[in-house]
């Protein structure tokens, strides 16, 4: 039998008889087997307040053959009365209830050793005592007539219930109507803007778009048909919005020959454009390296062409609604 290191000294010690340890089966059996779990402990009544207490010590298991599963777990039993008490502050005295999991792994008689708790309360040291208990473990009974050796089972697979499947479903229907929220929400934000930028004149939105490409630092030769690619994309947008000519599904050619007839277009000014829309084309398709004449020329002749034309249609809008204005005060 393993002795209990923390009470080499007990025997200096005032003895003092305190009761019977529990042992309560933690898998209920008709009988006990070998490995079995029993929850052994004692409970120590009446407990003065301040107290102290030292346990045995299982490193080393209860005892041979018997083994530990855990230390000690102390809880205190507290009655309604006691709960009541301590809730309104008064100090009384409770019951604690001290216990731990062994294990057999003989068979026989197993004679448990007694459980010997160390106390020390108002400078005086003495050790309780509890009476211990008596296991019969037995093997585990083996047919030795019918007994045939089967091989591994392997893992038993349950199917699945409703119960287990629900909340899976129930959080990806969560999930997909988050996304489609999500995504309407983008949806609307875009319409919103698109008709926000709508009510605006082309030649705001064009004079917006091209005053990105301001300045030098888009004149470096990897640069410039990123520039020149805006550039006349802002512009077949206002041409497009302006003259009513499809020019982002045009060539340039087509283009030209369609504003061709248009009368607020200077022959000057139409051949600058002209020749802008060209060398897009050939820093586009062809890897051309446009000059810096030709970059710091590019900008201002964009800006010229548009402010050019919407002013022109200023005019025609305002001369309308003067014309307008002056056919109803004549009809009154």
């Amino acid at each position: 039998m393993r002795l209990f290191l923390s009470f080499v000294v007990v025997l200096a010690l005032d003895i003092v008889p305190s009761g019977k340890t529990f042992l309560n089966p933690l898998q209920p059996r008709d009988s006990v087997l070998v490995a079995d779990q029993f929850e052994y402990g004692c409970v120590l009544e009446q407990s003065p307040k301040g107290a102290a207490y030292a346990l045995p010590d299982l490193s080393k298991g209860l005892m041979e053959g018997v083994e530990t599963v855990g230390g000690w777990r102390i809880d205190s039993l507290l009655t309604r009365r006691q709960r009541k008490a301590l809730y309104k502050g008064e100090e009384v005295p409770v019951d604690i209830r001290i216990h731990t999991v062994v294990v057999p792994f003989e068979e026989g008689v197993v004679q448990l050793p007694p459980l010997m708790v160390r106390r020390s309360l108002d400078g005086v040291v003495d050790t309780l005592v509890f009476e211990p208990q008596v296991l019969d473990v037995r093997p585990m009974p083996v047919d030795t007539v019918s007994f045939r050796i089967h091989d591994i089972k392997g893992q038993i697979r349950y199917p699945l219930t409703w119960r287990e499947v629900l909340p899976w479903i129930l959080g990806f229907d969560l999930l997909a109507l988050l996304v489609i929220l999500i995504v309407c929400l983008i949806l609307t934000r875009k319409r919103s803007e698109a008709a926000e930028a709508a009510k605006e004149p082309a030649y705001i939105v064009a004079l917006r778009g091209l005053d990105k490409y301001r300045g030098d630092k888009y004149w470096a030769p990897e640069k410039q048909k990123t520039m020149y690619s805006g550039i006349t994309d802002t512009l077949r947008t206002y041409i497009e919005s302006r003259f009513g000519v499809n020019a982002e599904e045009m060539t340039t050619a087509e283009i030209f020959d369609s504003l061709r007839a248009a009368t607020d277009l200077t022959p000057d000014l139409y051949a600058e454009v002209k020749e802008l829309f060209e060398l897009s084309d050939f820093v586009k398709f062809a890897k051309h390296t446009a000059s810096d004449e030709d970059n710091a020329r590019a900008i201002p002749t964009a800006v010229r062409f548009v402010t050019t034309t919407y002013q022109t249609q200023m005019d025609a809008e305002a001369a309308r609604a003067s014309q307008d204005a002056g056919e109803e005060a004549a009809g009154a």
